[in-house]
């Protein structure tokens, strides 16, 4: 392992350097990688291993859309892709990738698939963290283990084809044959993670729904919109509105975060929006905190777990779900960014 110094924090992580491909290939040839599911996180990591020569093959309904997504990358029915309980049965590591809610209905039949030195793999934590919700409890003869990347599957798999890696946590929860840690490293390669840091999968989970909430996706749009409903109630356009509340910050200044960090975007700057960022970042997140202890405590104490359980498990949730994103998607700030992003020189027909 690489020891990596955070901010004067030391911490050991897995490097590709030292865990090459060629490693993660001999430690995968004599299994086969059955992922189960073909959403959100299911095409990048089958993919990508398919492609760096790991012996993949894709568990997915018969005349799904998921089926016929996964025959269009590549998949050939009876030979790589084959209906969920004969992936089961062929895999000598689950990739369960399912969504949660999907996780807890087909447990029974993963379960019964389980035999001796097999291994379960997950790319999140709340199956087995919150298990008297869910019922997952793996059998003692079987690793258990899991490698979540810190991105979306889209993001993994772009990331992959453009030859970079997404930086991904890996943590195992069972070792029952030995090889668990050679078998999650490899598998973290595989799928194509730049480096990876250990974890556990109580942290993973708590650290992934406070992050998905929070600064991710709730806390980043609920920022967009009160910043955007402020300036334009002081009588800015929509156009000057989207354009200094999000499409600045993600199409200028994050790729600057992401190259080198805040302090150096700062530095990139104009003095006067230095000086106004450092009086009030303060502010912001003294204003914030207490929200995001409250999210916290939600996640810790299982209210999270269980309202997703509860809201995703009803026959009727993707019609509610896609109502709620409905109205996101028409709310005057995303169609202002809709009509900003059709004006960017790439998307003109010059």
């Amino acid at each position: 392992m690489a020891t990596i110094n955070f901010g004067g924090v030391e911490e050991k992580v897995v490097t590709r350097e030292e865990f090459p491909l060629e490693k993660a290939r001999e430690v995968l040839s004599h299994e086969t990688v059955a992922v189960i599911g073909y959403g959100v996180q299911g095409p990048g990591q089958a993919l990508n291993q398919k492609d760096n020569g790991v012996n993949v093959i894709v568990g997915q309904r018969k005349n799904s859309k998921s089926w016929d997504k996964a025959v269009a990358d590549g998949f050939v029915p009876g030979e790589t892709l084959f209906e969920i309980e004969e992936a089961l049965e062929k895999g000598t590591i689950i990739c369960y990738l399912l969504s949660d809610a999907a996780q807890i209905e087909l447990w029974p039949t993963v379960q019964k698939n389980l035999t001796p030195g097999k291994a379960l793999y997950f790319s999140h934590g709340f199956g087995i963290t919150f298990n008297e919700q869910t019922g997952i409890v793996p059998p003692k003869d079987v690793d258990v283990f899991l490698v979540a990347p810190k991105g979306s599957g889209t993001s993994l798999r772009r990331m992959f084809l453009q030859g970079r890696g997404l930086n991904s946590s890996y943590a195992i929860y069972q070792d029952a044959t030995g090889k668990a840690k050679d078998r999650v490293v490899a598998l973290g390669i595989a799928v194509g993670s730049g480096y990876l840091f250990e974890t556990d999968f109580r942290k993973e989970v708590f650290s992934d729904l406070t992050g998905e909430r929070g600064t991710l996706m709730g806390a980043i749009q609920g920022i967009f919109a009160a910043q955007y409903e402020v300036l334009r109630a002081n009588g800015h356009s929509p156009s000057e509105a989207f354009n200094e509340t999000v499409e600045e910050l993600t199409q200028s200044l994050m790729p600057l975060v992401a190259e080198n960090g805040m302090d150096w975007m700062y530095a990139n700057c104009s003095t006067t929006a230095q000086r106004g960022a450092l009086d009030w970042w303060k502010k912001f997140r003294d204003a914030s905190k207490p929200v995001f202890e409250e999210l916290y405590e939600s996640v810790a104490t299982g209210k999270e777990s269980q309202r997703s359980i509860d809201s995703n498990s009803q026959t009727d949730y993707r019609e509610k779900l896609n109502q709620e994103l409905a109205d996101l998607q028409q709310s005057e700030m995303w169609q202002a960014g809709k009509a900003v992003r059709s004006l960017r020189p790439e998307n003109q027909n010059v």
